[in-house]
């Protein structure tokens, strides 16, 4: 099926629906999976649920894990006893999908309200994104297109201006939280509950500001939830995502190895920082970031998801930390 040197070593349920090839070109019927799994430099289509495949151009065995379908798609669960360390979630995107009607309006009201004459509509704000960290967001875009009439000229008090529009659309964002208008993400509570219930830490890595970040915890996880949940966000560390700089002091400062932590991401950026510190990475895109390359994800869903459907547990995490050889 392929040169002898080729192997392609791959696990834990049903993969993307796009189609790949080795050395021999391989076609599968493309299925509904809202799951994709990469494994070294080979990817395989496959139909097949909850399934081990190693294939080499001698032989072809499987080794059954444990499935469970679901109406809409398909659940990615494993029968892995090894757990991460530390789970380590973005937060907007992936905790609530805070962006587009969370974020992006409370920074317009308060542009609004300075009478800046700025309004970001939904495509600019989808390509601001790729800036992390909204004083820097602010910043870039204000340098690209100038700056209002109504804000200084020096430096050193445009950035006392940038700050203060900041922390005015913090105080906003954090009105919408706390009146729970937006919801939590499917599957987020539950896979946070079973990390806790098995003595994983748990953090929220975020280049968001920390009361935004700590609101969205402390109200919609609670405060049961938020007190076993470490924070580190906004300006605790002087370069944001890409940079790794809050993924490596988040395993600094819990105590963990890097390798055996497992995080959660819905963007490009965010995906780039936890590898950059050495960690596995699983994307549950959002609105925004539904197009963006996750190509060096190590899985891809489109929400963990709440049973009947579940897209994945703590356990498939675990399995993420499994060493695999490929030879």
């Amino acid at each position: 099926m392929a040169s002898s040197s080729t192997t392609i070593s791959l696990s834990l349920a049903t993969f993307s629906s796009s189609t790949a090839t080795t050395s021999s070109s391989i076609t599968q019927p493309k299925t509904s999976s809202i799951c994709s799994f990469r494994s070294h430099e080979s990817s395989l289509s496959s139909s097949l649920l909850g399934t081990r495949i190693c294939v080499n151009n001698k032989k072809a065995r499987t080794k059954g894990v444990s499935k469970r379908s679901i109406s809409n798609g398909v659940t990615c669960l494993a029968s892995s006893s090894v757990l991460p360390s530390a789970l380590l979630f973005d937060c907007d995107g992936v905790l609530v999908d805070t962006e587009k009607d969370g974020h992006r309006i409370s920074f317009n009201d308060t542009f609004n309200e300075r009478e800046l004459g700025v309004t970001w509509d939904v495509d600019l704000y989808g390509e601001l994104l790729k800036i992390g960290g909204g004083k820097e967001r602010m910043t870039a875009y204000f340098n690209k297109t100038g700056w209002p009439e109504k804000a200084p000229k020096s430096e050193e008090e445009r950035k006392e201006f940038i700050a203060s529009l900041h922390k005015r659309k913090t105080e906003l964002f954090m009105a919408l939280i706390e009146k729970k208008l937006l919801p939590l993400r499917p599957g987020v509570a539950k896979l946070i509950d079973q990390a806790l219930g098995k003595g994983v830490k748990v953090a929220v890595c975020s280049t968001s500001n920390e009361k935004a970040v700590s609101a969205i915890v402390s109200f919609l996880l609670g405060p049961e939830r938020a007190e076993k949940i470490k924070i580190f966000a906004g300006d605790v560390v002087p370069r944001k995502k890409p940079d790794p700089a809050i993924y490596t002091l988040a395993a600094n400062t819990l105590g963990v190895d890097p390798s055996s932590c497992v995080v959660v991401e819905d963007s490009a950026i965010g995906l780039a920082a936890a590898k950059a510190a050495g960690m596995k990475c699983i994307v549950t895109k959002s609105g925004y970031t539904a197009d963006e390359d996750f190509l060096n994800a190590d899985a891809v869903f489109d929400c963990i998801g709440d049973p009947p459907e579940e897209r994945f547990d703590l356990a498939f995490c675990g399995s993420l930390l499994e060493k695999q050889y490929v030879s």
